[in-house]
């Protein structure tokens, strides 16, 4: 089980997120006004994140994943230096959103000429994470769950997993992920591009 260490390098994985954020918007000729339109995320809110004045949450990021047609893990690649064949554990990027009690380590980061990922995510008990879309349509998932118990909602089926189970879809619409139980729940997501 890893454990939860604060990570010295989150500023600085939000200062360059924030500046690939405003990046992105500037490549398409984008106004704050248009992306908030086609996002349903408020002006003032891409705002501040385009200037690191907040960290982003997922389902925030989730969102701008939509719009922009990339993973999280490949937006967060982005910001990261080029990553290696072999991706020591200590080397794995790791993002957090506190508020929602979610972490993520990119355990094998997107790579050119590869199509598939792989993403260890932990959520706190209680915590319970909406996705009102995916980042990319078609996108084939699959969870095996490490520890713990999570339910996870797909085309509005709602599944509980327990250590060990394994769900695998293409993601088309909403999904929900939410840990069941008093314990933290620990998951393995592979994440293979369409």
């Amino acid at each position: 089980m890893r454990d939860i260490v604060p990570n010295m390098e989150h500023e600085g994985v939000d200062a360059r997120l924030a500046a690939r954020l405003s990046e992105l918007r500037a490549e398409r000729g984008w106004s704050l006004g248009e992306l908030a339109e086609l996002s349903g995320i408020s002006r003032s809110t891409l705002s501040r994140a385009e200037r690191a004045e907040i960290s982003p949450t997922a389902a925030l990021l989730n969102r701008l994943c939509a719009v922009y047609e990339r993973t999280m893990s490949q937006l967060l690649s982005e910001v990261e230096a080029e990553p290696a064949q072999l991706v020591r554990a200590v080397d794995q990027a790791v993002w957090a959103d506190d508020e929602a009690g979610f972490m993520r380590w990119s355990v094998s980061p997107p790579h050119l000429g590869m199509r598939g990922e792989l993403v260890e995510g932990r959520l706190q008990p209680g915590a319970d994470i909406d996705y009102d879309r995916p980042p990319v349509p078609g996108l084939e998932q699959h969870i095996w769950v490490l520890e713990g118990a999570l339910e996870v909602t797909v085309l509005g089926e709602a599944h509980s997993l327990r250590t060990g189970d394994c769900l695998r879809y293409r993601l088309w619409g909403p999904s929900r992920f939410r840990c069941l139980g008093e314990q933290a729940v620990r998951y393995a997501l592979v994440v293979v591009k369409p």
